[in-house]
């Protein structure tokens, strides 16, 4: 038997403590989606961002897998924006992204919306089976990375 299949999955906000193990999942998944988009900031850069910004500022989620894993992913919402879903590379795959994006559908069921890079093609698989349609594709010059995005919109259905 595989224990990481059997593992009980939360999903709850995150705390100040869990500011360093969601940056960490952050910077391990980016790594492992983007490997050839260049992040402008340094590991470093982003805890301290985490730390000071992302979750004291913003409505943050985590999965926690307790003791078997920790913070295994994350998902920022900055009211109707969906800014971050990054989960742990050895946790896709596993239903979390889907229950990621089933709750940030509860927490703004009038819509939502979220960039992703144009390099990023699973996740636009993803996005586009959970009902996100793309709406407008840019060539990167108002991100920070200067990768070219898209931006993907999601409307409840009347």
């Amino acid at each position: 038997m595989n224990p990481v299949s059997e593992t009980v999955v939360t999903l709850r906000r995150a705390t100040a403590p869990d500011a360093r193990p969601a940056a960490d999942v952050w910077l391990r998944s980016f790594a492992a989606a983007l490997p050839t988009v260049v992040s402008p900031r340094s590991a470093d850069d982003v805890r301290d961002y985490f730390r000071d910004v992302v979750v004291p500022l913003r409505e943050v989620w985590v999965a926690d897998a307790g003791d078997s894993g920790g913070i295994v992913g994350l998902m920022v919402l900055n009211g109707d924006l969906l800014s971050q879903l990054y989960l742990d590379p050895d946790w896709r795959g596993r239903g979390l992204g889907d229950r990621f994006v089933g709750l940030a559908k509860e927490r703004s069921p009038q819509g939502l919306h979220l960039w992703t890079f144009q390099v990023n093609k699973p996740a636009h698989r993803f996005y586009e089976r959970h009902g996100f349609v793309a709406v407008e594709f840019t060539d990167g010059s108002t991100n920070e990375e200067r990768e070219p995005d898209v931006r993907y919109v999601w409307e409840p259905k009347s």
